[in-house]
C-alpha cells in the first residue's frame, strides 16, 4: 500500500534520543505515577500523526509479546484492557484465563520508524489478574514491586548493566530452519575486537548501536566478540527495571535490524560447537543516595563488607539459581571449561572461570559481577532472583565458600532437579511460579537428546523458547 497520503509520526534519530533519554530521566528520578500518566495521554491525545501504541510484556520465560492498540482506543480504555492468559505459555489456565494489562507510562519509548513501523510509540505494560493484584507469573511486575519497596523502605535503588553476547548468521530464518539444514552459517571470520569497517558483522553492529543510542541506551562501546560472528553492543548503568526492559529491548531491536538486513541476530548461548558461546555478564550494585554501597576503599578488592556477603549468598544458593541463570538445554554447552566457562561456584577478581567476579571499581563504579548468565535468561526474573538472593539469602557455614571446589551443573536436568528442591526458589517466588517454570523447562529438555553430545541438535533450537515458531509450541 502507498505512503503517499499517510502522515505519520517518523522522527529523526536525533529527536529519538532526547525525548528518550527526557523520560529516562524523570523514570531514573521517580517522578510522581500520576504526573508521567498526565503527560503521555497528553503527548498522544495532541500528536495527530501516532497511529498506534504498541504495549510490550514478557510472559514466564522472557519471552517478548507486543500487542499494537489503537492510540484513541488506548487513551479512553488504558485502564481496562484485557487479554486470554492462557494463550500464554506459562500463564493462566484456560478455566481462569482472563487477565488485565496495566500500563506502566514511565516506561514510555519513543522508536524508530524503520525498527518498529511508522506512526507507534512503546510502552511496557504490567500483568494484573482479574482480583485487581499483579499476577505472580509476571516476574516484570514481581521484580518492580521488590525495587520499589527497598526504595521506599530503605532508600536503596538496585543497579545493574549487562553485557549481552549474540551471533549474527546468515539468512532471516536461521533458527527456524536449523532443525532442516542442521548448521549456521557465519557472516564473518574477523574476531575479538577485529572486522573489516564495513564488512557485514561491523555494519549490523553500527545500525543496532544507532537504534540503541536512539533510544536512550547510553551506549558505551560496541564490538566483535571472541567467535566469528559474535557482537556485544554495551551501554551504561541503570535502575534494575529500566536494565531488565532494554535487555529485552536489546534482543528485539538487534533481531528486527538483522532480519531488515538479511540476517539472524541469535542470543542462543552456545549454537556453534567449537567456538565461544554467548553469556549476559550481569553487573550489580546497590546505591543509598548518591553513595554506592558495594565500595570501601579499605575493603577486600575494595568491595565492602555488605558487597562481599551479598556474593556469600549468592554462592551459597548457586545451585537454586543456576536453572533461572540458563534455562534452556542449549546453555549447558557454554558452562565448558574449554571456553572460559563460568561454571566454578566461587568469587574471584582475576579468574574468569568463577560464577561471581568483582571487577576492578572506584567509589562510583564498584559492582558485582555474576557471570554464569545465559543471554536467554528471562531478565526479570534473573535480576529478582540474584538481588533478593543477595540481599535476603542465607549465608552456608562452610570453609572457604568463596573457594571451594564446586561446580554449576553440566546439563539441564540437573539444574531443574535443584531447582525442584530448592526450599529458597519456594521462597522468592512462590511453589505455583516454581512449578510452571521447572515444567516448561522438563517439557523443552525432554523434546531433545538427553546428553549433549558433541554437536548441536535440531530440537535443541527448534524447541528453544526464545526461537520464533509458533507451530511448534502446541507440540509440548
Amino acid at each position: 500500500m502507498s505512503n503517499e497520503y499517510r502522515s505519520y509520526l517518523a522522527l529523526s534519530y536525533d529527536e529519538l534520543e532526547q525525548l528518550n533519554l527526557q523520560a529516562k530521566a524523570d523514570r531514573l528520578n521517580r517522578v510522581a505515577p500520576d504526573k508521567i500518566r498526565e503527560q503521555r495521554i497528553k503527548y498522544l491525545t495532541d500528536e495527530k500523526h501516532i497511529k498506534a501504541v504498541t504495549v510490550m510484556f514478557s510472559d514466564l520465560e522472557g519471552r517478548i509479546h507486543l500487542l499494537d492498540y489503537d492510540k484513541k482506543f488506548l487513551i479512553n480504555s488504558y485502564d481496562n484492557l484485557t487479554f486470554d492468559g492462557s494463550s500464554i505459555r506459562g500463564f493462566t489456565v484456560q478455566k481462569e484465563s482472563d487477565l488485565r494489562l496495566g500500563i506502566d507510562w514511565s516506561a514510555f519509548y519513543w522508536v524508530p520508524a524503520d525498527v518498529f513501523g511508522t506512526g507507534k510509540v512503546l510502552v511496557f505494560g504490567t500483568v494484573i489478574d482479574k482480583g485487581g493484584d499483579p499476577y505472580s507469573g509476571d516476574l516484570r511486575g514481581v521484580l518492580k514491586n521488590y525495587s520499589d519497596k527497598l526504595y521506599k523502605e530503605k532508600g536503596w535503588t538496585l543497579n545493574a548493566a549487562n553485557e549481552i553476547e549474540g551471533f549474527l548468521f546468515a539468512g532471516i530464518d536461521a533458527e527456524n530452519t536449523f532443525h532442516q539444514t542442521g548448521k549456521f552459517d557465519f557472516v564473518s571470520t574477523g574476531g575479538y575486537y577485529h572486522s573489516l569497517p564495513l564488512d557485514p558483522l561491523r555494519k549490523f553492529i553500527d545500525n543496532a548501536a544507532e537504534v540503541q543510542r536512539a533510544m536512550g541506551f547510553g551506549n558505551e562501546k560496541d564490538h566483535p566478540e571472541v567467535a566469528p560472528s559474535q557482537f556485544e553492543i554495551n551501554y551504561g548503568y541503570g535502575e534494575v527495571v529500566s536494565a531488565a526492559d532494554q535487555i529485552q529491548l536489546y534482543k528485539l531491536l538487534c533481531r528486527q535490524v538483522a532480519a531488515n538486513m538479511g540476517y539472524t541476530a541469535s542470543f542462543l548461548p552456545k549454537p556453534v560447537v567449537g567456538v565461544n558461546g554467548s553469556g549476559m555478564h550481569t553487573n550489580m550494585s546497590i546505591s543509598e543516595g548518591k553513595t554506592n554501597l558495594f565500595w570501601d576503599e579499605n575493603g577486600q578488592e575494595k568491595l565492602s563488607a555488605f558487597g562481599w556477603q551479598y556474593i556469600d549468598r549468592i554462592l551459597t544458593h548457586g545451585l537454586d539459581l543456576c536453572l533461572i541463570l540458563n534455562p534452556s538445554v542449549n546453555a549447558y554447552r557454554r558452562l565448558d571449561p574449554h571456553f572460559e566457562a563460568p561454571n566454578q561456584i566461587k568469587a574471584s577478581a582475576t579468574d574468569r572461570g568463577s560464577m561471581v567476579r568483582v571487577p576492578i571499581g572506584n567509589s562510583k563504579s564498584m559492582r558485582v559481577e555474576v557471570r554464569s548468565v545465559a543471554p536467554d535468561a528471562n531478565p526479570y526474573l534473573m535480576l529478582y532472583s540474584l538481588f533478593k538472593t543477595g540481599i535476603d539469602g542465607s549465608t552456608a557455614t562452610v570453609d572457604n565458600l568463596r573457594q571451594a571446589e564446586r561446580y554449576l551443573p553440566d546439563n539441564i536436568y540437573d539444574a531443574i532437579a535443584d531447582f525442584r528442591s530448592a526450599e529458597w526458589i519456594s521462597t522468592i517466588l512462590g511453589d505455583d511460579v516454581k512449578g510452571r517454570f521447572a515444567d516448561l523447562k522438563q517439557a523443552s529438555a525432554d523434546r531433545c537428546a538427553r546428553l549433549l553430545g558433541s554437536f548441536v541438535k535440531g530440537p535443541e533450537v527448534q524447541y528453544h523458547h526464545e526461537v520464533y515458531n509458533q507451530a511448534l509450541w502446541h507440540a509440548f
